[in-house]
């Protein structure tokens, strides 16, 4: 299991991100089953987070969903090893979801049709949301197959205003797409 610590995206062009806020996880890989943990909390004596940031309510029905990027959204990017090929998920906090696959960078994107559902699970407390999601890849991905993954958060406060969290921002503007962003490297466990 890797502990991770997504970093806002900042620059003299967009807006200052809220010192408040913090965006912290887990990943892990056993055998071909994937784990992501999320954690979006505020600070000791931050304002409870539903008062400050958009975040969708419970969906009755959960379903796969476009644009979910347009407001908080936690997402995470699978690429494969010496291949240009990645796929991108979306979660919301309304339980939303979405899976697209790239042929390359911002290429070919279309929605992967192999995955019909991707249950996870949401917990939200005054100053603490967290999102977790286990699922087994073998619908797209073997279990001998090396990945490179990039974590990413999109958050909304409740002005509109967006600020974008990956663990890593080597561009002078935000782009998840990046695979020099994919700096978290899975194996299978027995492998």
């Amino acid at each position: 299991m890797q502990s991770f610590t997504l970093q806002p995206f900042t620059s003299p062009k967009t807006p200052p991100v809220p010192q408040t806020l913090q965006l912290t996880g887990t990943i892990d890989r056993r055998e071909n089953f994937l784990t992501v943990h999320y954690r979006l909390q505020g600070l000791q004596n931050a304002q409870d987070l539903c008062d400050s940031l958009t975040i969708a309510p419970p969906a009755k029905i959960p379903e796969r969903r476009d644009n979910l990027w347009e407001t908080t959204c936690f997402e995470f990017f699978l690429g494969l090893q010496n291949s240009p090929q990645y796929w991108e998920f979306n979660l919301s906090p309304a339980g939303h979801w979405n899976v697209y696959r790239f042929t390359d960078y911002r290429q070919g994107m279309e929605p992967e049709t192999q995955i019909t559902s991707l249950p996870f699970q949401v917990n939200q407390q005054n100053h603490q949301l967290d999102l977790m999601i286990e699922f087994n890849l073998a619908s797209i991905i073997s279990a001998t197959q090396w990945l490179e993954v990039g974590i990413t958060t999109v958050v909304q406060d409740c002005a509109g205003t967006v600020t974008y969290w990956a663990l890593t921002h080597p561009g002078d503007q935000a782009d998840f797409h990046r695979r020099d962003s994919f700096i978290v490297p899975l194996e299978s466990e027995h492998f």
